[in-house]
């Protein structure tokens, strides 16, 4: 029987894997999204009607709001709570994917990757926290080993998915493909996390 250290919620051994499987799902897909959109700012430039130097403000707005909320998690997080924080944060980065998808002007996309940055900034912090957590303190590497692989995954899978889909549907998918992930990530954490 493991002890949790003071502060720490230990999961049961059997729901370890499928709790860490979606907190590395919801950090693959922020991550993704840094780099989702790049090869699409022709199409997307195109549809909304600006030059493609206007549209690069899409790929920058998204990657500035990241890094201004990563400082600020811990404070956040023992402001309201981590599990809390974790899921209000995806639910808005959902919202915001959806805004995106649905944006007719350059301003609005551009305020929803603010949005969906300042959200994803704090995910990525706190879904490792999480990740953390869950995991007793033998098994950790396993933890950080798995949160590694989608950090390095996501940027590099991102531009094949966001030009497959860009050229294949439409650029509003690059972003409505985030809304069931975080519908199945904070169905996870509300069922698996909370306690």
């Amino acid at each position: 029987i493991e002890t949790p250290v003071p502060g720490e919620a230990i999961l049961p051994p059997n729901i370890r894997p499928i709790a860490a499987g979606f907190l590395a799902l919801s950090n693959f897909i922020v991550v993704l999204d840094m780099t989702v959109a790049n090869v699409s700012i022709p199409h997307i430039a195109g549809d909304i009607g600006v030059s493609l130097d206007q549209g690069t403000w899409i790929i920058t707005s998204y990657a500035v709001a990241e890094a201004l909320t990563v400082p600020l998690t811990g404070w956040l997080a023992q402001r309201f709570g981590t599990v809390r924080l974790y899921m209000l944060c995806m639910s808005m980065f959902g919202l915001f994917s959806l805004l995106c998808a649905s944006s007719l002007t350059l301003q609005m996309i551009v305020i929803s990757r603010l949005g969906q940055g300042l959200c994803g900034g704090l995910l990525m912090a706190l879904s490792q926290t999480l990740m953390l957590r869950i995991f007793s303190l033998e098994d950790r590497g396993k933890a950080i080993l798995l949160s590694s692989m989608t950090v390095l995954m996501g940027p590099a899978l991102g531009p094949n998915i966001g030009g497959y889909i860009s050229d294949n549907f439409s650029w509003h998918w690059i972003f409505l493909i985030n809304l069931p992930i975080v519908a199945a990530c904070v169905a996870s954490a509300w069922f698996f996390l909370r306690p």
